[in-house]
C-alpha cells in the first residue's frame, strides 16, 4: 500500500509539472506565436510571457517577424530573342500578419519562391538579351510590385527584389566578349585617330605661328635694314655735301690768300716771267705732253701778260696795283643746317616704332606652339630613313642640281 501511495503521489507531481509547463509559454521579442483554443484561432502574442489553459490552448506556430533575406537558386529563363538565361534572385520580405502567414498559405517561403520565378519569366520573356542586361532596375521594380501585391493576403510585405546574377549561355558570353573586344578596339582606334588629328592640328598651328613670327621678324628686319640703309645714305650724302662745301671753301680761301699775297708782294713782270719759266718743266712732265713750242715773240707775250696785271710806272716798268674793291662776302645761310649733327625727328620716330614692334614680347602659348612645332619637325626629319633620303636625292632634277 505504501508503494501505491508513493506512485500516486509521483503521478500527481508529474501531472502538476506537465500542467504548469502547458499553462506557461515565453514568447521572445521579434517572434510571434499564433494560439488556438480547441483548434480555433484565439490570439497572437509576441515578446511576453503568456498563460495558456492546459490541454485547451496550444501554440499553433511560431513566426519570425523580422525582415528576412531569401536567396533562390538560379532559374532558366527564355528571353524574347529565344536565348536561355540563368538568373538567380534575392528577395527581402517581412511577415506583417502572422495569422495570415499561418492560415492563408501552407509555406509562404515556397510560395514567394514560385511566385518570383513565374513573375521573372513573364517579365524577362518580353525583353531581349540586351534589354535584360541593361534593365536590372526596371526588372527589380516590376518583380517587387507583383510580389508585394500577390503576397499581401499572405501577411507578407516584400521590401526589395534583386537580380543577383544573369548568366547567358557560354556561346553568347564568347560572342559578347568578342563584341566588347571589337568595341574597345574601335574606341581605341577612334581615340588614336583623334589624337593624331589633334596632333596634326596643333603641329599645323605651331608651323603657322612660327611662320607668322618668322615673317614678322623678317619684315621688321627688312624695315630696320631699309631704314638703316636710308639713314646711312642720307648721312653719307650729307657728309659728302658738307665735305665738298668745305673743300670748296678751303680752295676759295687758298685762292683768296694766294691772290692777297700776290697783291701784297706787288710782283714785277720779271718775277712773273721767272715764275712762268719755272712752271714750264712741270707742265712738260705730263705723259701727254710730247712736244712743246715756245713762241719767238715770248717777250711780247710776257709784256702783254704784265700789262694785264699791272700799271706802267715812271721808270717804264709795269708793277701790280691792287684794286680798291673788297671781295664780296659769301652767303652761308643756306648751308648752316648741313653741319647739324641732330637726327631727323621723323626718322627717329620711325626707327623707334620699328624697334618697339621688333622687341614686342611673343605670347607664351604662341612660343610654346612654335617650340613644339619645331621639335616635332626636327624629330620627323631625324626619323627619316636613309633610303628615303637617297630616294629624295635621286628624284632631284638636273636643273635643281
Amino acid at each position: 500500500m505504501e508503494y501505491i501511495g508513493l506512485i500516486v503521489v509521483a503521478v500527481l507531481v508529474l501531472l502538476v509539472v506537465v500542467v504548469l509547463a502547458k499553462s506557461v509559454a515565453l514568447i521572445p521579442q521579434a517572434e510571434a506565436a499564433v494560439i488556438e483554443r480547441l483548434g480555433r484561432y484565439t490570439r497572437t502574442v509576441s515578446g511576453q510571457l503568456t498563460l495558456l489553459l492546459p490541454f485547451i490552448d496550444r501554440i499553433r506556430a511560431r513566426v519570425d517577424i523580422r525582415e528576412r533575406v531569401v536567396s533562390f537558386p538560379p532559374q532558366p529563363v527564355i528571353t524574347e530573342d529565344n536565348l536561355t538565361l540563368s538568373i538567380d534572385t534575392v528577395v527581402y520580405f517581412q511577415v506583417t500578419n502572422p495569422r495570415s502567414a499561418v492560415y492563408e498559405i501552407d509555406d509562404y517561403i515556397a510560395g514567394v519562391e514560385q511566385l518570383t520565378i513565374t513573375t521573372l519569366r513573364n517579365v524577362v520573356g518580353g525583353m531581349t538579351l540586351e534589354e535584360t542586361l541593361t534593365s536590372r532596375d526596371s526588372i527589380n521594380g516590376q518583380l517587387r510590385g507583383v510580389l508585394d501585391e500577390a503576397t499581401g493576403r499572405w501577411g507578407l510585405r516584400v521590401a526589395r527584389v534583386e537580380l543577383k546574377s544573369i548568366m547567358p549561355p557560354p556561346s553568347i558570353q564568347e560572342s559578347m566578349e568578342k563584341q566588347m573586344k571589337a568595341d574597345r578596339e574601335k574606341r581605341a582606334t577612334i581615340l588614336s585617330a583623334e589624337g593624331q588629328r589633334e596632333s596634326a592640328i596643333k603641329t599645323a598651328e605651331g608651323n603657322k605661328q612660327s611662320q607668322i613670327l618668322a615673317a614678322e621678324g623678317a619684315k621688321q628686319a627688312a624695315i630696320l635694314g631699309a631704314e638703316a640703309d636710308r639713314q646711312s645714305t642720307i648721312l653719307r650724302a650729307q657728309g659728302e655735301r658738307a665735305a665738298s662745301y668745305l673743300k670748296a671753301q678751303g680752295e676759295a680761301k687758298a685762292i683768296e690768300k694766294t691772290f692777297a699775297a700776290v697783291k701784297a708782294a706787288k710782283p714785277t713782270p720779271e718775277l712773273l716771267a721767272y715764275q712762268y719759266l719755272q712752271q714750264l718743266p712741270e707742265m712738260a712732265k705730263g705723259e701727254g705732253s710730247k712736244v712743246w713750242v715756245v713762241p719767238s715773240d715770248f717777250g711780247s707775250a710776257l709784256q702783254g701778260f704784265a700789262k694785264s696785271f699791272g700799271a706802267q710806272g715812271d721808270d717804264g716798268v709795269f708793277r701790280y696795283e691792287p684794286t680798291a674793291d673788297e671781295p664780296s662776302a659769301i652767303d652761308e645761310s643756306e648751308t648752316e643746317d648741313w653741319f647739324s649733327l641732330a637726327s631727323d625727328p621723323k626718322v627717329a620716330q620711325a626707327v623707334a616704332e620699328a624697334e618697339a614692334v621688333a622687341r614686342k614680347p611673343v605670347a607664351p602659348e604662341v612660343t610654346a606652339r612654335a617650340t613644339r612645332a619645331l621639335s616635332f619637325e626636327a624629330e620627323r626629319q631625324r626619323g627619316a630613313s636613309p633610303a628615303e633620303d637617297l630616294s629624295d636625292a635621286g628624284d632631284e632634277s638636273p636643273t635643281s642640281r
